[in-house]
């Protein structure tokens, strides 16, 4: 594994991810942002948080083993989300869940989030972009 995650003394610690990642790996992978499309292009969970940051960490995770990574070569995620306030928060954190419940992982890396007016089309309400680093 190429990254560790670390949260140093000084920074606040957050329950849904570390301060800083470290890589040593050799290889950069960048994930282009993703949306709730499944494999055939149609959006899934239209109009449902929840749902579509599902699909968008389960698409980060086909995009990453088609590469021959996973989420522990994670060094950074980026989450835009659509009119952003903070009472999303429990839905975002929904989505991640059930994303990892059902990869069985524990996506954890340094993380933003960003609140955006508008995605590609009206029907996505969120995009997830990774870097990522591998052996």
């Amino acid at each position: 594994m190429a990254i560790t995650l670390v949260n140093p003394g000084g920074l606040p610690e957050i329950d849904v991810y570390r301060q800083v990642s470290v890589a040593t790996g050799s290889k950069l992978v960048f994930i282009a942002g993703q949306v709730a499309w499944d494999g055939e292009g149609v959006t899934v969970g239209e109009g449902d948080l929840a749902a579509q940051v599902e699909q968008c960490y389960l698409n980060v995770g086909t995009a990453l083993a088609g590469v021959g990574a996973s989420f522990d070569d994670v060094a950074k995620l980026t989450v835009y989300v659509v009119d952003w306030t903070p009472d999303k928060m429990p839905l975002l954190l929904e989505g991640i869940s059930r994303a990892a419940g059902k990869m069985k992982v524990t996506p954890a890396p340094p993380a933003t989030l960003l609140g955006v007016a508008a995605l590609d089309i009206p029907e996505h309400l969120v995009e997830i972009e990774a870097t990522a680093v591998i052996d």
